[in-house]
């Protein structure tokens, strides 16, 4: 049950993220739960190093870091991606 929560809150993070997020992404629903469980452990990194932690330790965020690690997944994506002509 613990795998079906972390895919649900992923899939939420990650909606949330591509609807805050201008600009077509074009993903499924898989690519979508994996942006926001990735968002997660990205904000908890970034918070653990602002709060001075150590950076080893994978501690996932809570709703609002999740979100703002998503929005900077999909930024270096969006950055990085291929541009069809």
């Amino acid at each position: 049950m613990h795998i079906l929560g972390w895919i649900v809150f992923g899939f939420v993070v990650g909606a949330i993220a591509r609807l805050l997020m201008p600009g077509p992404q074009p993903m499924g629903l898989i690519l979508t739960c994996l942006l926001g469980i990735a968002g997660s452990f990205v904000g908890g990194t970034i918070g653990s190093i602002l709060s001075g932690n150590s950076i080893w330790t994978p501690v996932p965020a809570g709703w609002i870091g999740a979100i703002l690690g998503a929005l900077l997944i999909l930024f270096i994506y969006g950055r990085m991606a291929v541009r069809r002509v």
